[in-house]
């Protein structure tokens, strides 16, 4: 099955769930994702992808209501995250303003820059261990993306 929905319960000031999408695929670590928001009891409904491909065509079918943030990765077999993400830019729709953070292995600059040159909102070195994933979803889910502006400086989550 190519999409994992997964409610996850409201936190005490019932915020509305955010709508995430997360395309990545190696399933160990859509299921790790999955986990650590469930730990975290974060507001968020999650739909996963197996590559940039799959993840486009749900984006399509599901016009209706944009996600909050789209989690992609790098390297993934029959379209990569540098091409999902610049096609996903490149659109004449509100889908180009959705919130992407790139998430990979790699802290290689080359792959940092050009994620920030083809319009991602923030690029991320996967953690190495579930609290590091659990981290560093707190903080993308505390951040104030109202008055969020780009930034080259505050671009790399650590």
């Amino acid at each position: 099955m190519p999409w994992t929905a997964l409610n996850v319960k409201a936190m005490a000031h019932q915020n509305t769930p955010k709508i995430i999408y997360h395309a990545d695929d190696d399933e160990d670590d859509r299921l790790l994702f999955l986990d650590a928001l469930e730990d975290l009891s974060l507001p968020a409904v999650v739909q996963g992808a197996r590559d940039g491909q799959e993840l486009l065509q749900t984006l399509d079918k599901n016009k209706g209501r944009l996600p909050d943030m789209i989690f992609l990765d790098i390297n993934m077999p029959i379209k990569n995250g540098f091409d999902c993400l610049a096609e996903i830019r490149r659109r004449e729709d509100a889908l180009k303003e959705v919130r992407i953070i790139m998430l990979s292995t790699s802290n290689n600059a080359d792959n940092i820059e050009l994620c920030h040159k083809l319009g991602a909102d923030f690029y991320a070195v996967k953690p190495s261990s579930f609290q590091g994933l659990k981290d560093l979803l707190q903080k993308v889910f505390e951040m104030d993306w109202s008055s969020f502006q780009k930034s080259g400086g505050r671009f790399l989550l650590v």
